[in-house]
């Protein structure tokens, strides 16, 4: 499916140079009396690595066709990460090249859409938020109310989430997928 590169948005897959990126930034340029582009930050699915594309604004971009099917996690063996189709019940592994960050927000039972692109894994699109145990952070301060000052916490996962300082070690807080951000305690 073609479309011109003033359609990219971040988060889209497409074909480029015969593989598939996922568009990770983009920014409108136009410069003066010369012709507006498109500056594209886009991350290779199968090396991981990044690079930088100019595309002019007609240029023609092959989005990729994908496939997405609802998984839910299941666990992990440190080397992959394994999921169940929850229609089917078939089970897939995804390697941490595929998943990349996702696998700081991976906790049992989540349920994410794996994106397909010929039969084969290309990507992972998770919940806009994920609830997650505090392992370990400072002792929490008494009477501390929400202000600009926070502290680091360890979640169960391993990621790491700057919280506010009446959170303490045992508690399940929001985090925000796309940023790592504490949202909200939950109860």
């Amino acid at each position: 499916m073609a479309n011109t590169a003033t359609s990219l948005r971040p988060g889209m897959i497409i074909i480029h140079d015969k593989e598939l990126y996922s568009v990770f930034s983009i920014t409108h340029r136009t410069p003066g009396n010369l012709r507006a582009f498109v500056q594209a930050k886009l991350r290779n699915l199968r090396t991981g690595s990044m690079i930088e594309h100019r595309f002019r604004s007609e240029d023609r971009v092959d989005r990729a066709v994908l496939d997405e099917i609802e998984m839910e996690y299941l666990y992990s063996d440190n080397t992959d990460y394994y999921f169940m189709n929850t229609e089917t019940y078939d089970q897939i592994h995804l390697s941490r090249e595929v998943l990349g960050e996702a696998v700081d927000y991976l906790i049992p039972n989540l349920k994410i859409n794996v994106e397909f692109y010929e039969g084969k894994p290309v990507s992972v699109e998770l919940p806009q938020v994920v609830d997650l145990e505090v392992v370990e952070t400072e002792p929490g301060l008494k009477g501390a109310t929400v202000s600009n000052v926070t502290k680091p916490a360890k979640m169960e996962t391993g990621l790491m989430v700057q919280v506010p300082p009446f959170i303490e070690t045992g508690e399940k807080i929001r985090v925000d997928t796309s940023e790592g951000k504490y949202l909200e305690r939950v109860k």
